[in-house]
């Protein structure tokens, strides 16, 4: 029943994170006015706006217009449930899980506007900087100074590779939204998460590309692939399983 009530949470929130996805871009308000239809104008009454239900008893269109609704509404509501029930598993009741799950909410944010506009909004991530380090330092995860230098080193990572591509391409490499990014997630998991989330954001990123080049319609080395998803994958890796990895890879290589 506890699992059920925070799958059921969860999806309401992801209904919340749709809100925000569709208008931060925007620059609009994600309070007011009410959720309506992008097509038409409709405003969509609560009974029309539960989340996963209406998709499926609307057959995913708009009730008034008829327009089709994207799928990923109700998949981003699903996504966020399965999180929340996900880290309810891994870590209880407790303080923890509300820092990851408030967490991994900005980070389904952020990467799908990323991966839409290839931007990550400085409305989230400045203000995601202290508000993280705050949390983390307030549930004992981390220390003032570890989380501070997660911040310095997240940033300052992605700044300094970003500079250095900069000095020998002579074209920008990297957005300053990636590095805000980083320095955010760094203030929740430290110095320590900083390198995992780099290395196995480095590692996806990679793959996803070279899958791109080889087997999808983009044959162009110079395509722009947003770096923020794969950060916060990186990230959610950590989150779930970043202590075991690491245990498992100093021990299976001798260190």
């Amino acid at each position: 029943m506890i699992l059920t009530a925070f799958f059921i949470f969860g999806t309401c929130i992801g209904s919340f994170l749709n809100v925000c996805i569709l208008r931060i871009p925007a620059g609009k308000s994600i309070v007011r006015p009410p959720s309506s239809c992008p097509a038409c104008g409709d405003r969509i009454p609560f009974y029309c706006n539960l989340p996963v239900i209406s998709y499926l008893f609307l057959r995913g269109r708009c009730r008034n217009c008829g327009t089709r609704i994207s799928i990923r509404y109700p998949m981003v509501e699903i996504l966020t449930g399965l999180f929340s029930a996900a880290l309810y598993l891994r870590f209880g009741l407790t303080p923890e899980t509300a820092l990851w799950f408030v967490l991994i909410c900005s980070l389904i944010v952020i990467s799908i506007i990323d991966l839409d506009h290839q931007i990550i909004p400085d409305i989230l991530s400045l203000p995601g900087i202290p508000v993280f380090m705050l949390f983390s330092v307030l549930i004992h995860r981390l220390t003032f100074l570890q989380s501070l230098t997660g911040i310095l080193a997240g940033g300052g990572v992605l700044y300094l590779v970003s500079l250095i591509y900069y000095l020998v391409k002579k074209i920008e490499g990297m957005g300053g939204g990636d590095i805000k990014l980083l320095a955010m997630i760094g203030a929740a998991v430290g110095l320590k998460g900083v390198i995992f989330t780099i290395f196995t954001g480095s590692v996806l990123g990679t793959l996803a590309g070279i899958i791109l080049m080889i087997y999808g319609r983009f044959i162009d080395t110079k395509l722009k692939i947003p770096f923020g998803p794969f950060l916060a994958a990186g990230t959610v890796l950590y989150i779930f399983f970043g202590d075991m990895i690491i245990r498992w890879y100093i021990y299976g290589v001798g260190l």
